[in-house]
This record gives C-alpha cells, sequence and structure tokens, in this order.
C-alpha cells in the first residue's frame, strides 16, 4: 500500500463541493435551484470586426444530443450528457463529471445578423459564428464643411 501525502487545501475543496451538492446550486440568472444531474458547460465569447464567435465545451455529448437556437435576440445551447452505464464488473471510486440535460442563453447585442448564424460541432466543442449585420457595422463618412 502506497502512502499518499495529505493535502488540506484539496479536502477543503471536496468538502465544500459535497457541502454545495447537498443544498443545491442556484441555476444561473434564477433563483431555482439546479437539479441533480443538470451542469452547464463552460463557454468563451469572443468578437471580431465581422463576427460574434461562441464557444461551449461539451465533450462526449453527440451532435444529435446538441440544440442551437436563436430568437428574439437571445442564443440558447441545449443539450444533454448521458451517464455512462455500470458494467458488471466495474466499480467506480469516484464520479466528478456532471450528466444530464443542460441549458445556456445569452443576450445578443442589437448588430448581430440573426439569419446568417453558423454553428459547428468537432472534438467536443460547440462553436457558433453570429455575423455582424453590414449596416451595423461603423463606416468612415466624409462630412464636407461649409
Amino acid at each position: 500500500m502506497a502512502l499518499m501525502k495529505w493535502d488540506a487545501w484539496r479536502e477543503m475543496e471536496d468538502m465544500f463541493d459535497r457541502y454545495m451538492k447537498s443544498f443545491g446550486a442556484l441555476r444561473q440568472g434564477t433563483h431555482e435551484p439546479i437539479a441533480s444531474g443538470d451542469w452547464l458547460p463552460r463557454v468563451d465569447i469572443a468578437e471580431t470586426e465581422g463576427e460574434f464567435v461562441v464557444k461551449a465545451e461539451i465533450p462526449e455529448v453527440k451532435k444529435e444530443d446538441v440544440h442551437v437556437t436563436v430568437e428574439n435576440g437571445v442564443i440558447t445551447l441545449k443539450g444533454e450528457r448521458k451517464q455512462e452505464k455500470e458494467e458488471k464488473g466495474t466499480k467506480f471510486h469516484r464520479v466528478e463529471r456532471y450528466y444530464g440535460s443542460f441549458c445556456r442563453s445569452f443576450s445578443l447585442p442589437d448588430n448581430v445578423d440573426e439569419s446568417r448564424v453558423k454553428a459547428e460541432f468537432k472534438d467536443g466543442v460547440l462553436t457558433v459564428q453570429l455575423p455582424k449585420s453590414a449596416e451595423a457595422k461603423p463606416k468612415a463618412l466624409e462630412v464636407k464643411i461649409d
């Protein structure tokens, strides 16, 4: 049997996580608790000159289980990560990954062209491109001085 060095901070972190799970964390933007099984994928949102890009980490989720909608200035990412079934002869010692359904929604700026939104799912990352509308792009206008 190998000896392991005790890490007090890790022990406190694990204890805090177990404590928070017992009460249920609050779903972002609401006062309702997250049901067990719900989880929120990590998201990056970036802006370039011509578009906004949303990237969501959703490993081990099938493309068919992911849905992206854009409606009334809000983009919504929905999906589900199914839990692995315990196989005969397999015993889990620790399960830290979240399973179940997820839903993330973000308000869009007024200058997004909702009709040209594109999404791609590759290597566990969902990338959504939100092009800016042509009329919203800044243009330099020369003003004639009288």
